[in-house]
């Protein structure tokens, strides 16, 4: 299982980042179309949705993804830090800041369908634009917040099953605690420390610091955010299309809820330099 686990990564991580530096645009849009609706496949799962619904959903989610992802192709053309779609990664950003920390405290889950499918595309949408557009910018700094989240996950593991004592929300994650959420906090700082010394853009290098360690908070809670959907759904894993990984959403929990807001800080510290 550990194996197959690690090798899954491997192959997951070299496609990655052949896609992300040699793909053409349109091909890279293909790629983000394609997991924004896997990721709705599972989503639809998580949501309980009959085979109507979710025919509907995947239908509505490809047609949104889109379209979307053709008019921020547009206004790329003309300018990569282009601020058309601020107010979606805005919702966002609401949504992961203010309302699911309070679904974690409630723990009530999302009865209502139409709810529930707001709430996919709140989480799978913004994503989708924020991966397009920060590549769009420039891939490397598209990795480098990728890494930032990665870096996070990796040392929050590790230091919990070295040190980890205190539970951080074991009605929800069990395997989570309060040691490894520091660990995964501390190594992203020395990760900002090193990326703002290397930085050539001294508007981005004077803020990595502090928005790199709110991303690291805001991964955990949608990891957090994901396994309790999992919990109501009574699943383990939101799929099974990644051998030893589970499925779409599951690797992409975190990326989900920090780079929406990577990319809205990005934009506004570019329109104040």
């Amino acid at each position: 299982m550990v194996k197959t686990r690690i090798l899954t990564a491997v192959v997951m991580l070299l496609l990655f980042l052949a896609a992300l530096f040699y793909l053409s645009p349109i091909f890279w849009m293909a790629l983000l179309l394609a997991l924004t609706v896997a990721g709705a496949w599972e989503w639809r799962r998580l949501g309980g949705f009959s085979a109507a619904h979710s025919a509907i959903y995947l239908i509505l989610t490809a047609i949104l993804a889109g379209e979307l992802l053709f008019w921020l192709d547009r206004s790329i053309l003309a300018d990569p830090y282009t601020l058309s779609f601020s107010w979606l990664y805005a919702v966002s950003a609401v949504f992961w800041i203010f309302y699911v920390p309070l679904f974690l405290k409630a723990r009530h889950p999302i009865r209502n369908p139409l709810l529930m499918a707001l709430a996919g595309w709140i989480v799978l949408l913004p994503t989708c634009l924020a991966l397009f557009q920060l590549r769009a910018i420039d891939p490397a700094l598209l990795l480098g917040f990728m890494a930032a989240i990665w870096i996070s996950d990796t040392s929050a593991y590790f230091t919990g099953r070295s040190l980890g004592k205190h539970k951080l929300a074991p009605q929800i994650s069990p395997g989570k605690t309060w040691e490894g959420a520091a660990g995964a906090l501390a190594a992203v700082a020395i990760y900002a420390l090193s990326w703002s010394w290397a930085a050539e853009e001294w508007f981005l290098a004077r803020w990595l610091l502090p928005l790199l360690l709110v991303l690291a908070a805001l991964g955990i809670v949608g990891d957090l955010f994901e396994s309790l959907l999992k919990r109501h759904a009574g699943v383990k894993d939101s799929g099974n299309i990644l051998p030893g990984h589970g499925g779409i959403l599951d690797r992409i929990d975190a990326l989900t809820s920090t780079l929406p807001l990577a990319i809205l800080s990005l934009l506004y510290l570019q329109s104040e330099s």
